[in-house]
């Protein structure tokens, strides 16, 4: 089957499913949300909210959790020059990738922008125009199991070394316990996007560059680049599972909210859901910044996010954007990190009192969401995709054990030299 034959199936089954969160108005307007976590139920529940107020009309199109096949859908659907979505929940990385189909919001949102973080924004704009608004942004944090930390008297580790140490002594001794099912540390390890984030912390956490540099440079073969990959790898079916070389954000999720992991890397959304009122570890959850890479190292989140844009080819472009500066509003921005531990891309959120009782983490890691490691999205343009590719591709390959990180970080140096043309991408 050709993909334009499945967008168009999938398009199908998800407005079946989906048709029918509707307030009668004048017009209808179609949004794709995530589904991860509670995405998908607070997206409804602000587009209604919006719908409500304008006495318009919303349809929510639920899209793939796996970001490259979302981004494979959209831009088959925005090449084609379809009207069906007006509302595009787009990565941080995209903007550039999807400018030339997304309209210019700045008209439509006038001072609010200025509410942002400004690199936020700044990721936005593209050749002056800025096509997307900030909604929520993302970095990657250690979430860990304080309980099992208190009765091992450990503490959460500042390096990678001591994680693996932690993590082994934990999962060791709750096994012979009897929880057969526990493991030290869960993480994204399928060969997708999360994984390219999770391995750039690596990399970023041993002074291991970027992969590709923002002058251009290709930076990957390098001696902090092999140390990270080698500690990573070193991890699978000894503190980390096999099966988390098939982990998304979700999969990790579901084994450390479970009850069977001591540690997990993910973003600051599985903590409302952690937290819940049936999780199994409810109020057993602590969160801190992601370990260094020795003691020369650094604490290196990498720089996540979605933002809301609006296709060209809408039919209803103003009331699209109405929707964007609705949902992207310091208030819905607010109702978002209570309900769900969205973070906001509004700086003034950070010191809302109700935001850090729901989440208390956000005062202490502050920084690090403010510091947090860019993929090299902006330096690589519109090859990022086929960069990102090679290099989750190259380290599945090392954690796997298809290949050493000396002998990956190599041959991914040469395939990135011949696609950069001499840093000139």
């Amino acid at each position: 089957m050709n993909f334009r034959k499945y967008a168009v199936l999938v398009l199908g089954f998800l407005f079946a499913a989906l048709t029918g969160i509707r307030v009668a108005g004048a017009a209808n307007i179609t949004i794709s949300c995530g589904a991860v976590g509670k995405e998908l139920e607070l997206c409804k529940q602000g587009a209604e909210a919006w719908a409500k107020k304008t006495g318009n009309a919303v349809t929510l199109v639920s899209t793939p959790p796996d970001s490259n096949a979302r981004l494979a859908l959209y831009q088959q659907l925005l090449g084609a020059g379809s009207s069906d979505i007006d509302v595009f929940q787009i990565d941080v990385i995209w903007p550039g990738i999807l400018a030339n189909h997304l309209i210019d919001l700045k008209k439509y949102v006038g001072n609010a922008v200025n509410d942002h973080f400004p690199a936020m924004v700044k990721n936005d704009m593209v050749a002056g125009r800025l096509v997307a608004m900030p909604w929520f942004t993302d970095a990657g944090v250690l979430f860990y199991r304080k309980d099992l930390l208190e009765k091992y008297n450990a503490k959460p580790p500042e390096t990678w070394e001591e994680l693996t140490a932690t993590a082994q002594k934990i999962q060791d001794g709750e096994r012979k316990a009897g929880n057969d099912k526990m493991w030290g540390y869960v993480f994204q390890g399928r060969a997708y996007e999360g994984l390219t984030c999770n391995a750039i912390e690596w990399l970023a956490s041993h002074n291991g560059g970027s992969i590709v540099e923002a002058d251009g440079k290709v930076s990957i073969d390098n001696p902090g680049a092999i140390a990270a990959l080698k500690t990573a790898s070193g991890w699978i079916d000894k503190i980390a599972p096999k099966g988390a070389l098939n982990y998304a954000e979700e999969e990790s999720r579901g084994v450390f909210q479970s009850g069977n992991a001591v540690f997990m890397r993910n973003w600051p959304y599985a903590w409302g859901l952690a937290n819940s009122a049936d999780s199994p570890i409810k109020d057993k959850v602590g969160v801190s910044a992601l370990p260094k890479g020795g003691a020369n190292g650094r604490h290196a989140a990498a720089l996540g996010g979605w933002q809301a844009a609006v296709s060209k080819y809408s039919k209803n472009p103003d009331l699209a954007a109405d929707l964007v500066k609705y949902l992207t509003s310091t208030a819905e921005q607010k109702r978002r990190a209570i309900e769900g531990s969205f973070q906001p891309t509004i700086s003034s959120l950070y010191k809302d009192k109700d935001v850090l009782a729901a989440n208390p983490f956000y005062a202490s890691l502050y920084e690090t969401f403010q510091s947090a490691v860019a993929r090299p999205s902006t330096a690589t343009g519109s090859k990022y995709n086929q960069v990102s590719s090679e290099f989750y591709n190259m380290t599945y390959a090392v954690l796997s054990g298809q290949t050493d990180a000396a002998t990956g970080v190599k041959e991914l140096d040469t395939k990135l030299r011949r696609l950069s043309r001499g840093g000139k991408w």
